[in-house]
């Protein structure tokens, strides 16, 4: 009797932790990111960059559905513009301290603002550990699809940051040995590199705005945790 009682607490135990993790993971939705520098290029363009450029990065969420620390946040948005020390991915250089502005959805109410900046941090980890300004802001995310994942990209916050992506061609290589030379400043469940048509920030707190155009230096994907 004992023992049958044993099992079934153990059950009952890895049931709940099975459900508690489902939980804990259920927030999911499109991200795009971009950067001062290329991450889809060759080594003799990257070490070209490494150093000089590179520093700068505009991080972008749309919760499609889920819960932050037991807050709702279905359909709304978060951006976090970050200025690094050095060059955000390089494995021989150390990028940090960094500051970082945080631009949350203006529908969101406190406590889901609250809630959108602890996911953020949380998502960038290091890279926005330092928050130096907190607005709030207007939010569009639009995403175009190739399949069932997103392939472009249209983000505006406002009049304080924008990106504009598109696919990579044909007439993006450049070298003929491209790859993925850096990974996404945050997890993702899926990710593509992408041309950033347009990265912007025209904000204050950093102490440099800046527009880059047709740059090989963005991701467009999910995330989902």
């Amino acid at each position: 009797m004992i023992r049958k009682f044993s099992l079934l607490t153990a059950a009952c135990a890895a049931l709940f932790a099975l459900a508690t993790g489902a939980q804990a993971q259920q927030i999911y939705g499109e991200y795009v990111e971009t950067r001062s520098a290329d991450v889809y290029t060759g080594p003799c363009f990257a070490n070209s960059e490494v150093g000089l450029v590179g520093d700068q990065a505009i991080l972008a969420w749309r919760v499609q559905k889920g819960s932050w620390e037991g807050v709702r946040l279905d359909g709304l948005s978060v951006v976090g513009v970050a200025k690094a020390s050095s060059t955000l991915g390089d494995p021989y250089s150390n990028p940090y301290p960094a500051k970082a502005v945080l631009i949350l959805d203006e529908r969101a109410t406190p406590e889901q603002r609250a809630a959108l900046q602890s996911f953020a941090r949380s998502m960038a980890g290091e890279l926005f550990k330092d928050v130096v300004r907190t607005e709030t802001s207007p939010i569009s995310l639009e995403m175009e699809y190739h399949g069932e994942h997103p392939a472009a990209a249209r983000l505006e916050a406002g009049t304080l940051a924008g990106i504009r992506t598109r696919l990579l061609s044909e007439r993006d290589h450049l070298c003929g040995n491209e790859t993925a030379q850096y990974a996404p400043l945050a997890p993702t469940a899926h990710s593509m590199p992408a041309v950033a048509l347009l990265d912007e920030f025209k904000g204050e707190g950093l102490g440099s705005s800046w527009t880059n155009r047709d740059k090989r230096s963005a991701y467009v994907g999910h995330f989902a945790r």
